[in-house]
């Protein structure tokens, strides 16, 4: 059976409270043998690390997604970069930029993104990049970041991050690629009306692609309607599999060589 890696998957959140190992029980017998968490805010960065110490197979990320910018203060700031120096922490995130649910300030949701850029930078893990409604903002936000700090910190030009769950366009998936980004492919690839995201998969060099649920959303076909879960990662890889015309496990053995590679693990 092929090897997954779930590159984001909110098992933090109360909706898998009551049956949490059942779900990563049957995300292993589905295939999934990794599983990264990240955080969304304070509480649960918290809880990311706890699942990662608790669970062999899951990872954390920790950070403060956009739309929870305002809770964003040097207490909350403090304890993410004490978080971040845990040993099963392997990015900072899930962090950048919405201004399609628009809850907080454009110029706050920007300046705690710069805030957590640098704090990837020194401590030297890649990022996980939430996208709505905002890239070209993001886009020139990173590529400043980038164009500053890649002579000092190396692992930036290998290492840089993720764009989760991409819904962009071919070129704004260049232009991520271009500057050094990886793009997540979720369950909306596997949808009948979703031409841009599968054209998107087949502009992009597998070397370039991650897999991932972001569960309990995003639920893959035939599941739509319900809560997603690692398990059903199997129906994103072969979809992308059958789009780059490869077979599923040798599609399964390149994006978690990827993600391997992005996160600096030994798997």
């Amino acid at each position: 059976m092929e090897s997954l890696f779930d590159t984001h998957c909110h098992l933090n959140l109360n909706i898998f409270e009551n049956d949490l190992s059942l779900v990563i029980e049957r995300g292993l017998e589905a295939g999934v043998s990794f599983f990264l968490v990240p955080g969304i805010d304070i509480g649960t960065s918290r809880r990311a690390v706890e699942l990662a110490e608790r669970f062999p197979g899951v990872y954390a990320a920790v950070g403060i997604h956009p739309s929870e910018a305002g809770q964003w203060n040097q207490q909350v700031a403090r304890e993410i970069s004490s978080l971040a120096r845990h040993p099963r922490v392997v990015a900072i995130g899930e962090i950048g930029l919405d201004y399609y649910r628009d809850r907080t300030p454009h110029e706050l949701q920007q300046g705690v993104l710069r805030e957590q850029l640098d704090l990837a930078l020194d401590v030297q893990l890649p990022v996980i990049l939430h996208q709505r409604a905002s890239f070209d903002d993001l886009w020139n936000l990173l590529k400043r970041w980038l164009h500053e700090n890649r002579k000092g910190a190396q692992y930036l030009s290998e290492r840089a991050g993720v764009f989760h769950s991409f819904d962009g366009t071919v070129e704004e998936a260049r232009r991520a690629v271009e500057l050094g980004f990886l793009i997540g492919v979720s369950g909306p690839v596997t949808y009948k009306n979703a031409l841009t995201r599968r054209t998107v998969v087949s502009g992009l060099d597998l070397s370039s692609i991650l897999l991932e649920t972001d569960s309990p959303y995003l639920p893959p076909h035939p599941f739509r309607g319900k809560r997603n879960e690692p398990a059903f990662l199997r129906y994103v890889s072969e979809k992308v599999a059958e789009i780059h015309k490869i077979d599923s496990v040798e599609l399964a053995g390149i994006t978690t060589h990827n993600a391997a590679r992005l996160f600096a693990l030994e798997l």
